[in-house]
């Protein structure tokens, strides 16, 4: 029950990383238009931000791509296309950002910039499984990394 044919791990991972990434971008966007903060927060922040994360992520994504190819043509749970530890980042992450909005922890001016670019580095993540998919058995080159990978 609940099994998809691996490759399709990789669109399912797409997805849901795009659609995380669009909703906490959403959510700086909207700290943006409720706060006032310095422009130059948005125009260093953001950037910084997403630049940090984009790099971790298209790490993950390479990583999980390979560990998602590797299935072969084998059924897997839809779950699979994160490992243990992937979900246990994603719940301190979620966790913790929510914790953190929900307390009052953090001003309005930080969740405007830092999950603008959290969102949209996410977003990207999605768009790079998409195109594992896509390209399977083509090379794949990353801007950040420069890392070769096979798709």
């Amino acid at each position: 029950m609940f099994r998809v044919h691996a490759k399709y791990l990789l669109l399912i991972a797409a997805a849901v990383w795009f659609v995380a990434g669009v909703n906490i971008a959403r959510l700086g966007v909207i700290a943006i238009g409720e706060g006032t903060m310095p422009l130059w927060l948005l125009v260093v922040g953001i950037p910084v931000v997403f630049v940090a994360f984009h790099t971790m992520f298209s790490k993950l994504v390479g990583k999980h791509a390979d560990r998602i190819r590797g299935y072969g043509e084998n059924h897997m749970h839809v779950l699979r296309f994160f490992d243990v530890k992937g979900y246990i980042i994603m719940a301190i992450m979620m966790g913790g950002g929510i914790s953190l909005r929900a307390f009052g922890i953090v001003p309005g001016w930080f969740v405007a910039f830092f999950y603008t670019g959290l969102g949209c580095a996410l977003a990207l993540a999605g768009i790079g499984f998409l195109i594992h998919y896509l390209k399977r058995g083509s090379q794949i080159t990353c801007p950040v990394t420069k890392k070769i990978r096979l798709a």
